[in-house]
């Protein structure tokens, strides 16, 4: 089922909610890059983490993670802080109420460095605290299901879970900590919601910068955000597959340090560097629709590169070979597999509207693109995956 060729067209992101001056978007002719000052990676790099915090020299450390994190590696981390450490109960969801409630306690405690540990919901909360409370962030994912770790922004959603708007910290944390061992004990369907939202980016990137894009520093995407881009979809492929079989093993080997790498690093430096495009764009429509906006992030990106292929005009080929690939890694292939119980048609019109009524960077295709192109790109997609999955 190949597409007709496409066309250019341009989109950026609108949205500017608590942008700080300096990170402002810049002029169209200028390119920015943007990372986190430090990443460290591997078995046990925990223990790495009291000589991080001391490089800073603070000494009241304020840890922003759940209730279950904090049973798992509380012992960890107060070994590694010491007793000056304060320990905030994340509720759950990164909300306007939940950033606010956790700020007022970290000024209450005196903090003077801020760790965020955890899924990205969490870390996301720990850098909303940031930006009321400017600090050093040390941010320390428990799971690899997405790549916000390396990133400054923050996704804030409502108190019923629908995504609310986007802030930005000044700066990238200053640092990053993947302890892969931490990484590897976690539920396998973290790992790889992760594979998914990471190997979108190759294609995200290269649209936004076909089509005049900018990335997320307001900027146009420089080329080595491409580089990137590229480099973590060949890692993805090449050793996803024997990562999580390690996983389920639970023993990183030096198939999931590559593959962590790409999930977090890689992937977190290509979305923001590069920008993105209709595989992320869907997930504003796809939070709306029951049963599908309990998806992991990266399970939802990955239907919605699906999606954006469509509209590509990918070969037949190329769709079934990535669609033998989901199969294997075990992403979702239709609206079902990501958990909708309704009609699909329906679903596919109130995801077309919803997304394109409020995601920021739908236009960013070099194809022709409108709510009927994607509603009709969506329907196609399901009927592609069924027949591909069909038996001869």
């Amino acid at each position: 089922m190949t597409m007709s060729p496409i066309e250019s067209t341009s989109a950026h992101d609108s949205r500017r909610t608590n942008v700080p001056a300096a990170t402002r978007e810049q002029p169209a002719s200028l390119r920015a890059f943007g990372s986190p000052q430090r990443y460290l990676q591997g078995p046990g790099a925990l223990r790495e983490l009291g000589g991080i915090v001391a490089t800073f020299g603070t000494t009241r450390p304020f840890v922003v993670a759940d209730a279950v994190v904090q049973a798992l590696l509380r012992a960890d981390l107060e070994a590694a802080l010491g007793p000056g450490a304060c320990f905030a109960a994340f509720g759950g969801e990164c909300s306007a109420a939940e950033i606010d409630r956790l700020a007022a306690q970290a000024r209450t405690a005196g903090a003077d460095i801020i760790l965020g540990v955890g899924g990205g919901k969490a870390i996301d909360a720990a850098k909303g605290v940031r930006i009321q409370q400017p600090m050093p962030l040390v941010v320390v994912p428990s799971i690899a299901s997405n790549d916000s770790p390396t990133s400054r922004i923050v996704v804030v959603y409502t108190d019923d879970h629908r995504l609310l708007e986007v802030r930005r910290m000044p700066t990238n944390p200053d640092v990053v900590l993947v302890d892969t061992a931490v990484i590897a004990a976690a539920p396998p369907r973290f790992f790889v919601s992760g594979i998914g939202d990471a190997l979108s980016k190759k294609f995200e990137v290269a649209q936004c910068a076909g089509s005049g894009g900018q990335n997320f520093y307001g900027a146009r995407p420089p080329a080595i955000a491409q580089a990137i881009a590229d480099a973590c979809y060949e890692v993805i492929r090449e050793h996803a597959e024997p990562a999580l079989m390690a996983v389920r093993r639970r023993q990183p080997d030096a198939h999931v340090e590559e593959t962590v790498e790409a999930t977090i690093l890689l992937s977190g430096l290509a979305f923001e560097n590069g920008g993105l495009s209709i595989a992320h764009s869907l997930t504003r429509g796809l939070s709306i629709v029951p049963g599908v906006a309990d998806a992991l992030h990266g399970e939802q990106v990955a239907w919605g590169l699906l999606v954006q292929w469509v509209l590509e005009g990918r070969s037949d080929a190329f769709m079934a070979d990535q669609l033998a690939f989901y199969g294997r890694i075990g992403l979702p292939r239709t609206l079902q597999e990501l958990g909708l119980t309704g009609d699909p048609a329906q679903a596919a019109t109130t995801i077309a509207r919803d997304t394109w009524a409020r995601a920021p960077y739908v236009k960013a295709l070099t194809a022709p693109i409108d709510p009927e192109r994607l509603e009709a790109a969506i329907n196609a997609t399901r009927e592609f995956a069924t027949t591909e999955r069909s038996p001869p």
